[in-house]
C-alpha cells in the first residue's frame, strides 16, 4: 500500500513512497540537473514549488552544508525516482515532504507537454489521496503569491566588506554563490532587502545596483522595479535571472510566464556578438517578452528567449542564466568581471 500521493492539476493521482513525511502544495516543476542537488534544494528561486528531479538517483555524494546556496531548503516538497537516505533524512530534518519510487520520466513528460502545474502532496503514515487533493485545491497560482519576496529576502542589510567597487545587491532571493563570486573579485557588497528604498540605496553611494535572482512572478517585485526605474541613467545596473526580468520591466519591457521554464545545467545560450554558444545553468519560469529600451545580446538556442540584455547608454548588463552556478558549468563567470567594470562607467552615466 502506498504511503504517499501526488494530486496533479490534470486530475491524476500518483502513488509514491514517502521518504520525509508531511503535506505540501506548490507549482510542480522539474530540473534536468544530474549533480548539484544540494544547490538546487537550497536555491531560493525554488520557493513555493515542488521540485522533481529528472535524473533517476539523487544523493550519490551525500549532503554537505558548505555546498548550500542559502540557510534552508526552499521547494515545498521534493520528488525523485530514488533518493538516498542522506537526502531523505536532511529533508525530513528541514520539515520538507519528500517522495520517491515515482516514474519521473512520465511526470517530466507531463510537465513538458502540459506545462508547470499545481500539485498537492501527502506523505507519511497518515497520507491519503484526499489530503493530497485538498492541498491541490488550496494551492495558489505562482503569480498570485505576492509576498514571495518577503519569504526569501534578508530582513536587514548585510555587509561583506571589500576594497573594490561598492555593490548594492538587492536580495530578491539571492544565491550565496552570487555573493561569493562578487567577494572573490574584491567587491564591497551590501545585501539589501527586496523592498529597500531609493533613499537607503543613495545613502550607500554604490557604484553598481545589482538585482538578484529570485522566485515567482517578476511583476510582484514592484519595489525592486521602482528602484531600477529611479536609478536608471544614474547608476550602472546589473541583474541575474529574476533580476534581468525586473530590470527589463523598469526599462519599458514586458515579462511572461513560460510553459515549463528553464531548469537545469544544460541550457545552450548564443551570444550574438561573438557567435559563441555556452552551456548554462538556469532556474526560471518567467522570461522577458519585449526588452523595452534594452538590447537583446544573447538568446536561448532552444527557444530564442532572451538570455542577455545590455545597454551602453544606460550602463546595463543582465543575464537570465546563472553564471555563478555550482557545481557548474562555469563558462560565463566573466560576467562578474564585466559587472564590476560597469563601476568605471558610473561617472560617465551621471554626466550624461
Amino acid at each position: 500500500m502506498s504511503d504517499a500521493y501526488l494530486a496533479l492539476e490534470t486530475g491524476d493521482v500518483v502513488e509514491a513512497r514517502a521518504r520525509a513525511p508531511g503535506a505540501a502544495q506548490g507549482e510542480l516543476v522539474f530540473t534536468t540537473a544530474y549533480t548539484g542537488y544540494e544547490e538546487s534544494l537550497t536555491d531560493p528561486s525554488y520557493e513555493a514549488q515542488v521540485l522533481t528531479f529528472a535524473y533517476p538517483l539523487i544523493g550519490n555524494y551525500g549532503v554537505r552544508s558548505e555546498r548550500f546556496e542559502s540557510e534552508r531548503v526552499h521547494p515545498h516538497a521534493v520528488v525523485a525516482r530514488e533518493m538516498t537516505d542522506d537526502v531523505a533524512e536532511w529533508l525530513e530534518s528541514e520539515g520538507v515532504p519528500a517522495v520517491d519510487h515515482v516514474d519521473t520520466r512520465d511526470l517530466v513528460t507531463d510537465i513538458r507537454d502540459r506545462g508547470a502545474m499545481k500539485v498537492g502532496v501527502s506523505a507519511g503514515p497518515d497520507a491519503s489521496p484526499e489530503e493530497a487533493k485538498a492541498q491541490l485545491d488550496d494551492c495558489p497560482h505562482m503569480s498570485d503569491i505576492t509576498d514571495i519576496g518577503e519569504r526569501v529576502s534578508v530582513d536587514e542589510p548585510v555587509h561583506y566588506e571589500g576594497s573594490g567597487p561598492r555593490v548594492a545587491l538587492v536580495d530578491c532571493g539571492a544565491k550565496g554563490s552570487i555573493i561569493d563570486s562578487l567577494a572573490a573579485r574584491g567587491a564591497d557588497i551590501h545585501v539589501l532587502p527586496h523592498d529597500v528604498s531609493a533613499e537607503d540605496v543613495e545613502a550607500l553611494d554604490p557604484d553598481v545596483l545589482f538585482i538578484s535572482n529570485g522566485p515567482g512572478d517578476p511583476a510582484n517585485f514592484e519595489a525592486a522595479e521602482a528602484l531600477v526605474d529611479h536609478f536608471k541613467g544614474e547608476l550602472p545596473i546589473a541583474g541575474i535571472c529574476l533580476g534581468q526580468q525586473v530590470v527589463a520591466r523598469a526599462f519599458g519591457g514586458t515579462t511572461e510566464k513560460m510553459d515549463f521554464g528553464h531548469r537545469g545545467v544544460n541550457q545552450p545560450v548564443l551570444d550574438h556578438d561573438s557567435g559563441r554558444v555556452v552551456m548554462t545553468t538556469q532556474n526560471h519560469g518567467y522570461t522577458v517578452g519585449e526588452p523595452g529600451d534594452l538590447t537583446v545580446t544573447q538568446v536561448n538556442v532552444n527557444d530564442d528567449t532572451p538570455e542577455g540584455l545590455d545597454s551602453e547608454e544606460y550602463g546595463v548588463l543582465t543575464r537570465q542564466y546563472h553564471p555563478e552556478a555550482n557545481p557548474g558549468p562555469h563558462d560565463t563567470l566573466d560576467f562578474f568581471d564585466d559587472v564590476l567594470e560597469l563601476a568605471d562607467s558610473k561617472t560617465t552615466i551621471t554626466a550624461d
